[in-house]
């Protein structure tokens, strides 16, 4: 196992799904976090697409039990701004030199993204054995990343885009997969509605996908 994502690894370990959040309001970061932490996913991806996403880190960043990463990485700037908003990790959809000496120089362990077998060999060159799979569905789902798997069994993967709660079992049964990555445990409309409850029972059946 790699010391470079040991604790990236430890993280994805926490349970079977990281829910992959997209906000668009802070007010609703925390009682969201405190929703899917409650349920059994303590590990939060918030997604740098909106502009409330730094806020809603720093808002997610202090809720007992939680461990808030950054997702969709693409810059040096990026990473410092997700290290300063509290980010305790990071996820990126792809991986450059750039991006990945940004992150080591913050100390923010990172999943960095590959959707292929010489993505994913180059970054294993570089001390990364734990990555993410994407996009998942896209690049073939499942079967594809078991055929990668296979001549590469010293990577693991966390499989993302396109996970759902019908095919996220097809991906967790594999055995170079830690966790997966998913967007259905917190539906836009019930974070709107603010139906905290709702998204908690949801979180709960992610949390039993590997039982």
């Amino acid at each position: 196992m790699s010391v470079k994502t040991q604790r990236t690894r430890e993280i994805c370990a926490l349970a079977p799904i990281v829910p992959v959040l997209v906000i668009d309001d802070a007010a609703q970061a925390r009682p969201l976090a405190e929703a899917l932490v409650a349920g059994g996913l303590p590990a939060l991806e918030v997604t740098l697409r909106t502009p409330a996403a730094l806020d809603a880190i720093r808002a997610m960043a202090d809720v007992p039990g939680g461990v808030v990463g950054a997702g969709t990485l693409v810059t040096p700037e990026d990473v410092r701004a997700a290290k300063e908003a509290g980010a305790q990790f990071g996820v990126s959809p792809g991986a450059t030199d750039i991006l990945i000496a940004a992150c080591e120089a913050e100390g923010l362990p990172l999943l960095p993204g590959a959707a292929t077998a010489s993505e994913a060999m180059r970054l294993l060159e570089q001390g990364y054995d734990m990555l993410k799979f994407f996009p998942a569905e896209a690049s073939g789902g499942a079967p594809a990343l078991k055929a990668i798997g296979a001549p590469l069994p010293q990577i693991t993967f966390c499989p993302t885009g396109g996970v759902s709660p019908g095919n996220a079992r097809d991906y967790l049964s594999l055995s170079n997969v830690i966790c997966a990555g998913g967007s259905w445990v917190a539906p836009k409309q019930m974070v709107v509605d603010g139906d905290w409850a709702g998204i908690e029972t949801l979180a709960r059946d992610a949390a039993k996908l590997m039982d």
